[in-house]
């Protein structure tokens, strides 16, 4: 009796390497490549740590189990959290008393020292020296910053998010968003919109002459309008709603802010023309705003930021509660393991560019709002977003795909963040440090790509996956705060 196995052409499952499948389907055969790594990043040691870090159902008391409810207990914090804006303060070291007593500019991501940071972040560190007036030319603006004239400090460690280089000086205004539930305060800067951008290394005088004017028009009206929100009956801006508004709309809140920057123009403007503020600046205030379709984003990564660090703290939580680059590494720090960074080299961002630049012209990857991915936006939502598809270099579906894959290293959903091309599912919330050193997935984040050298500003965007070595150096550090071998 003749096999049916042997006669009939081969149909394959395949676990190992793409190119085991040639020979199948060369010989008329079919082949399946699952998209599977070995747990533990291939490292024996580290995946017998991961396993003893894992959930145990049989037993409550394990470790692992100890770990998920503290997981748990993050994400419903996460889910709970209403950031509202509540407050805009015209000068930084009105908040950081510390900013008055010495120099001090706050840089995006890890701490990292001026040999070691990235052409953007020079040239913004030396825009900002000249804003504030500590020196007159560029010259002596670098000489100051090389001697260590200046300190440098992180965003994070001010409670505060800021895009790209994220440089915020003491006279710079800052917004001050509020987590109602949770009773924590969180801190950005102004967008700057696009082009030539302090954020983005840039600073010629038509940059610093735009951050005067944000500190005398743009700030004391957007002031204005926010305590008049307050005082209504809203309690401020509700940041949480538009950002849930927007991804029904067409943003996923990080690369793509259109939608939530048309909703919060709408709710600015009535509030604006409410106050006393002169109409000649309501107008330039609102101009501004309406030919600055990424205007929100800042907002987004301040209401991620207190969000996330509403569920920092929690003793034998896994969740990642923050994801910061500096230009050089990205960095994490997880609920339960303090103020540490847990760092690896930064990849480069692959997407669509400018007219004139090519992949080689870009800098690693940059900035604090990989906050939005960590508080479950961004590339995260990306099936929100198909606007956004060009950048992941596919179709409407492999950006959806994305959002999909992200469920695999998440806790749980949040349901007030539905995503319309996932049957309105809520987008994937709680980045488990286990999950992702056990399937070998990383975060994917959207993000807008900065040319290596400073000045010439931002030649593109597109998405970026956060460095495994993250996980693994913070798996690592779970281990042996929990006494695992």
């Amino acid at each position: 009796m003749p096999s049916t196995l042997l006669d009939s052409a081969p149909q394959v499952l395949n676990l190992g390497l793409e190119s085991f499948n040639d020979s199948v389907t060369g010989n008329g055969g079919a082949a399946l490549q699952l998209d599977w790594q070995p747990p533990g990043n291939a490292d024996p040691a580290l995946a017998w740590k991961l396993a003893q870090l894992m959930g145990d159902a049989s037993d409550p008391q394990s470790l692992g189990s100890k770990i998920d409810a503290a997981n748990k207990l993050a994400c419903e914090k996460i889910i709970s959290s209403r950031p509202m804006l509540v407050d805009v303060a015209l000068r930084a070291d009105g908040v950081w008393p510390e900013m008055k007593g010495e120099r001090i500019l706050l840089h995006a991501g890890a701490p990292v020292a001026w040999e070691d940071m990235c052409g953007p972040m020079h040239g913004a560190m030396i825009g900002a020296v000249l804003y504030e007036g500590w020196a007159d030319t560029h010259e002596k603006a670098e000489a100051m910053l090389q001697k260590g004239e200046i300190r440098f400090a992180q965003c994070h460690d001010f409670k505060a998010v800021c895009p790209m280089t994220g440089i915020t000086s003491a006279s710079m205004p800052i917004y001050v968003v509020h987590n109602t539930t949770h009773g924590n305060v969180a801190y950005t800067n102004f967008n700057e919109g696009i082009g030539k951008c302090l954020r983005f290394g840039a600073n010629s005088p038509e940059v610093l002459t735009r951050l005067k004017w944000f500190a005398n028009v743009l700030a004391p009206a957007l002031k204005a309008a926010t305590r008049y929100a307050v005082d209504g009956k809203e309690g401020g801006v509700d940041l949480k709603s538009i950002q849930a508004q927007a991804l029904l709309m067409g943003d996923e809140v990080h690369s793509r802010n259109a939608a939530a920057t048309a909703l919060y123009f709408m709710q600015l403007a009535p509030a604006l023309v409410a106050t006393d503020v002169p109409q000649a600046n309501i107008k330039e205030c609102l101009d501004f705003i309406a030919r600055t379709s990424q205007f929100f984003l800042n907002f987004s990564m301040v209401a991620s930021k207190a969000i996330m660090d509403a569920a920092h703290g929690i003793e034998y939580s896994s969740i990642v509660t923050a994801t910061a680059r500096n230009g050089t590494t990205t960095g994490l720090r997880v609920s339960s393991l303090g103020k540490a960074w847990f760092q690896a080299p930064s990849d480069n961002p692959v997407g669509l560019f400018f007219p004139g630049f090519e992949q080689e012209d870009a800098n690693p990857d940059l900035g604090d709002s990989a906050i939005c991915e960590t508080a479950g936006y961004g590339g995260f939502s990306l099936a929100a977003s198909p606007a956004l598809t060009l950048l992941v270099g596919g179709t409407v579906a492999d950006a959806t795909n994305y959002s999909r894959l992200m469920y695999n290293i998440t806790t749980t959903k949040n349901p007030a963040l539905s995503l319309p091309n996932l049957e309105f599912d809520g987008a994937p919330t709680g980045i488990d440090v286990r999950k992702v050193v056990d399937t070998g997935i990383r975060p994917v984040v959207t993000t807008g790509i900065a040319h290596k050298e400073a000045g010439v500003g931002q030649i593109g965007a597109g998405i970026v996956r956060v460095p495994m070595g993250c996980y693994v150096n913070a798996l690592e550090a779970l281990a042996e705060k929990y006494g695992v071998a």
